[in-house]
């Protein structure tokens, strides 16, 4: 999950496998795949910056499992 604000200022935890697009006309709308749309403060770019962040953190933490582990 990634931190965001949204427009009125309060903080916000979003799945961000739940993120379909991103825009920003002139503020930045992330709408979801639930057909949702959040209005945030954070550019498009901080957002795309946050979840590949908290992928990479994901990444490190969950080890690969050997070939043919528990078969």
């Amino acid at each position: 999950m990634i931190a965001l604000t949204r427009i009125n200022g309060l903080p916000m935890m979003l799945n961000d496998d739940l993120i379909e697009q991103i825009e920003s006309i002139p503020d930045t709308i992330v709408r979801l795949t639930n057909g949702q749309k959040l209005v945030v403060r954070e550019t498009p770019s901080e957002v795309v910056d946050r979840v590949v962040a908290f992928r990479q953190r994901v990444n490190q933490c969950s080890p690969l499992l050997p070939v043919g582990h528990g078969r």
